[in-house]
């Protein structure tokens, strides 16, 4: 690990991969047609967004990744890195120019330690319960992204749901295709992302090692509180108090908005938190949208399911935006499907889509809670 390093991302993947639990039991033939259905489905799926979104992402790269448990942490890991990457070049250079060498760097190596061990605990938290995901930010130049199956977890919910397997899998699918489409078809979107994450890093005009700090005291609170609610699912508790459970307010649960200082940073945040907004919107839309034409259980699919979330809050995309200051605006995913819902009554499918024109077209938060407002601003090109 390089010293300059602000989460030690070996010792967070050692912790990870050595936390995770087992899969679900399943023979080889069973594995095997998972996989090759999953695939499949993968395939399917893109063509039903394209067709219904109207956007096209272009050819596959690659078919989906379907993975184990420890194949997800490790791509998980490779993604952290990219996203952290400003935050260990600005941690070096603070170091070279105030604190070089000596006891400041044994004490930042250890400390980056303790973060990657918490980061890990996280990590193997999470990936026993993602069912899939769209990584946009893997390594590379012009990475495309890729599409994460987690096989044993689908398998598992399934099984637990007692609902129809090649409904669900598609039912899946759906969700997380509408990711690779948005990205393959918007190419500015990967970018613009962590340029958004980079100026939140470039403003923090603080010691590194304070950073830290906060970082680690972030993560153990939210692994904490996934732990509590994950003990009372366990006893069969409905989980309908996360947000006002004394143990995990606010105060209690730091985040990386507590270190956000500048009017840039703030803005950062604002305008991070529209577009995971639109893009989660967006996906519930296509996938409520679609469900109902080519998965014939969906009801029943949808039922159960909803059923599951409302006695578990323990998705991991929940700790994250925990972890990232993004808790306080969790409503908004749900106002994100209805700025998408009411722009496209409103202009329909081709209207809608001119959200990916540039950056400048995205909607801002006001505007989400306010379609109109975006309707107004990004005039409809007629003829």
């Amino acid at each position: 690990m390089a010293s300059e390093e602000v989460i030690d991302w070996s010792s967070a993947e050692a912790t990870a991969r050595r936390l995770v639990r087992p899969g679900p039991a399943a023979s080889r033939e069973q594995a095997e047609a998972a996989v090759a259905q999953l695939r499949g489905q993968a395939v399917a799926a893109q063509l039903h967004v394209e067709t219904f979104t109207k956007l096209g992402a272009g050819p596959r790269r690659g078919p989906a990744l379907v993975v184990d448990r420890e194949r997800w942490i490790t791509a998980n890991i490779e993604s952290a890195r990219v996203i952290f990457n400003p935050l260990s070049e600005k941690a070096r250079q603070w170091h070279e120019g105030v604190s070089p060498g000596g006891l400041a760097s044994a004490t930042r190596t250890a400390g980056a330690k303790v973060a990657g061990f918490e980061v890990g605990s996280l990590l193997a938290f999470a990936a026993g319960r993602v069912l899939g995901q769209f990584d946009a930010f893997g390594p590379g130049v012009g990475n495309p992204g890729r599409l994460l199956l987690v096989a044993p977890n689908i398998v598992q919910v399934e099984r637990e749901l007692g609902v129809d397997p090649t409904d669900f899998r598609l039912w899946v699918c759906l969700h997380e295709e509408t990711h690779q489409v948005q990205f393959g078809a918007v190419p500015w979107l990967r970018e613009h992302i962590l340029d958004g994450v980079g100026t939140l890093i470039a403003e923090l005009e603080m010691d590194p090692e304070v950073f830290v700090d906060r970082l680690q005291a972030a993560l153990r609170a939210a692994l904490a509180g996934a732990r509590r609610r994950s003990a009372r699912h366990a006893e069969k508790t409905a989980d309908r108090v996360v947000d006002t459970d004394p143990a995990v307010t606010s105060a209690a649960r730091p985040s990386l908005g507590d270190v956000v200082r500048t009017p840039a940073q703030r803005a950062a945040i604002e305008r991070l938190t529209a577009v995971m907004t639109l893009l989660e919107g967006h996906a519930t839309y296509v996938m409520d949208g679609v469900g109902p034409l080519v998965v014939p259980s969906v009801a029943e699919i949808s039922r159960q399911f909803g059923r599951r979330r409302a006695k578990s809050r323990l998705r991991p995309e929940t700790v994250l935006r925990r972890v990232l200051g993004f808790d306080a605006k969790l409503r908004q995913y749900r106002d994100g499907e209805r700025f998408v819902r009411q722009v496209v009554e409103e202009t329909g499918m081709d209207g809608f889509n001119r959200v990916w024109t540039s950056p400048n077209t995205l909607p801002t938060m006001a505007e989400i809670g306010d379609p109109g407002r975006w309707i107004r601003r990004v005039p409809l090109r007629r003829g």
